[in-house]
């Protein structure tokens, strides 16, 4: 069953909304992928070694033209000219092998650090809740993973280093003309002031461009990967257009800001190439002028070399802080991530095996003997028996609309409790709070006697099977999908399992049997052959409850029948719960409970409430229907 009733927000494209923001602590940011950085401390001393190494001959290997125009060229001395010649060249290939080596050393740490980011990111993600997942779409959540990652990779691979070079470049460049000339200095520093202006006013422009870009690519990404996997409603519904029409939109606000983004990207170099272009003039008329007097020609060469050489850096700079910016903004979208709230669990009772000794005591086994205990924390056992009961339970998924109000049930162990009613009454919500896939507001639930909030989220998810109507299957084989609902399983118990389910005779008929690779979420089979091998990956959980929430809806009558027989093995001696549109299906139930907009309305066997004539007749009867 679709889950409206869930009153779950819905997924957002829209430009300005779907959870983005501005980056608003450039600092922290930057301070956290510091963190990260930090574990390759002796890598990133050695890396500075290298940058200085190399800006320091850089710097160094052009001064040695002053002398080698007013000691070697001017009065001719080609013996001279041939090893200062030799000299600058040792000089400047040491430069470009310190160059090479941080670089290369970069490479490495920030393939690690990406690595980790995404490890780290990819296990935030298992512990946040589901109504985060409710809040964001996958297309926003795989951005992170793509086009943020890219970006931070980018920025450590290139830009971060690169800066560290052009400031330790442009310093040592300043520091030789303060040495030249002083004068000519203050020409070059006027010039600089400006240029940093223009990088200040371009930059701050670039930075809200590029992080507006961010935003309307995860939109685009998060509306391209809901309208593929939605390809059979749009193209039943005849909804291409409007899938265009969807598409357009956002594809547009993306462009836009990116145009935004580049514009102000591409203008940042010819600006500062211009604004070079005129301190060089400037420079060359009074340093024409003061070398008349001084006679020193090698220092004005110099000079004007280092001139040119000092707006590289800022060139550079003002290159790679779009990057940066870019890289800055995605940073702080992953720590979002991984800074949103985690699912509380503060339980403390665990599952555990346990086998039973004479006189009935039981102790706790590593070994699978098929049986089940609650570990209290004070080592005390209780035996997992399955008795669930709601006591006066109110839940709301928002804080603003109640979707269950008092909600109070029992299922002793080995019942079969059905759940119907309209869609929105609250029946599938109940089992998502069994699973505490959400926390109740007030109320108590139980499990065995314990309070589910004293229960650890694995072990009391351990205890419990779920078949929902929507499958979802994994690229791999059959055997392995199935072994997802124990993963030590072997195959034996995996064909057991099949068996159990009625799916082993499909399943054999498949080109490779059980190792046949499955993909696309298990497309090349039908939906009833998908919910067989999902009823069989919850057999082999072996589970004390088990859930169904419309297990058997997308399944066909003739296939319905043919798992029966399964089904009733998987349900003995099991606690159920059962939500099903077909009230064929849930007859035999020990209990059939009726909602209504959050309520228990009817309760009874199936013989007690058609004898009422209330709700549950008339939708027995057809006289009401369940949508």
């Amino acid at each position: 069953m679709a889950e409206h009733e869930n009153n779950v927000p819905a997924p957002r494209h829209g430009p300005n909304r779907g959870g983005y923001q501005k980056p608003k602590d450039l600092r922290g940011t930057v301070g956290k992928l510091m963190n990260y950085l930090g574990r390759y401390k002796l890598q990133l001393i050695l890396v500075a070694i290298c940058i200085l190494a190399s800006a320091a001959c850089n710097v160094g290997g052009a001064y040695l033209l002053r002398p080698l125009i007013n000691d070697y060229i001017l009065p001719g001395d080609f013996s001279g000219l041939a090893k200062m010649l030799a000299v600058m060249a040792g000089i400047f290939i040491m430069g470009a092998l310190m160059s090479f080596a941080y670089a290369r050393i970069m490479v490495h740490i920030s393939q690690n650090t990406v690595a980790a980011l995404r490890r780290d990111l990819f296990a935030k993600l298992q512990g946040l809740p589901l109504k985060y997942f409710d809040a964001h779409t996958h297309g926003e959540l795989m951005s992170r993973f793509t086009n943020d990652i890219d970006t931070v990779s980018e920025a450590i691979n290139n830009s971060f280093a690169s800066l560290i070079s052009c400031v330790a470049t442009f310093v040592g460049t300043i520091a030789m003309m303060l040495y030249i000339s002083p004068p000519l200095t203050l020409v070059t520093f006027a010039a600089l002031a400006v240029m940093l202006a223009a990088v200040s006013g371009i930059g701050s422009r670039s930075r809200r461009s590029f992080t507006a870009q961010q935003k309307a690519i995860g939109t685009v990404n998060g509306y391209i990967e809901e309208m593929t996997e939605g390809q059979k409603v749009i193209k039943v519904f005849n909804h291409e257009s409007a899938a265009i029409d969807g598409f357009r939109e956002r594809n547009e606000a993306y462009r836009q800001a990116s145009t935004s983004a580049q514009t102000f990207a591409g203008a940042m170099m010819p600006v500062m190439g211009n604004l070079s272009y005129i301190n060089y003039a400037f420079t060359c008329m009074i340093g024409a002028i003061l070398t008349i007097r001084s006679g020193d020609l090698g220092g004005l060469a110099i000079f004007l070399q280092y001139t040119r050489q000092v707006s590289q850096p800022v060139n550079q700079i003002a290159q790679q802080v779009n990057t940066i910016l870019a890289a800055v903004a995605g940073a702080e979208r992953i720590f979002e991530v991984m800074e949103a709230e985690p699912e509380v669990d503060l339980g403390k009772v665990t599952l555990v095996r346990v086998k039973y000794l004479p006189g009935g005591v039981q102790e706790e086994t590593a070994i699978d003997t098929g049986a089940w205990a609650w570990k209290q924390p004070d080592g005390a056992l209780i035996p997992v028996k399955g008795d669930v009961r709601f006591d006066h339970v109110v839940f709301s998924y928002d804080g603003k609309k109640t979707v269950l109000n008092g909600i109070s049930l029992f299922a002793k162990p080995g019942q079969k409790i059905a759940l119907v009613g309209s869609t929105g009454a609250g029946k599938t919500t109940i089992t998502n709070l069994i699973n505490r896939f959400y926390e109740i507001e007030s109320g108590v639930i139980t499990y065995d006697g314990i309070n589910i909030r004293d229960i650890e989220k694995d072990s009391l998810r351990r205890s419990l099977g779920v078949v929902l109507q929507d499958t979802h299957l994994f690229s791999g084989t059959v055997a392995d999908n199935i072994r997802y609902g124990r993963l030590d399983a072997t195959d034996e118990d995996v064909e057991a399992a099949a068996q159990l389910a009625n799916a082993d005779h499909f399943i054999r008929h498949l080109p490779q049997g059980y190792q046949t690779v499955l993909s696309s979420d298990g497309g090349s089979l039908s939906q009833g052959e998908r919910q067989l091998l999902n009823i069989a990956r919850a057999a082999l959980s072996n589970p004390p409850v088990l859930i169904l929430d419309e297990a058997t809806s997308s399944i066909d009558t003739r296939t319905e029948k043919l798992i029966e027989q399964g089904m009733d093995q998987l349900m003995a001696g099991r606690t159920v719960f059962v939500i099903a549109h077909r009230l064929s299906t849930v007859r035999n139930s020990r209990a059939i409970l009726v909602l209504e907009q959050g309520e228990i309305i009817e309760r009874g066997d199936h013989e007690e409430l058609l004898d009422q004539k209330g709700r549950y007749y008339q939708l027995y009867t057809g006289q009401a229907e369940l949508a």
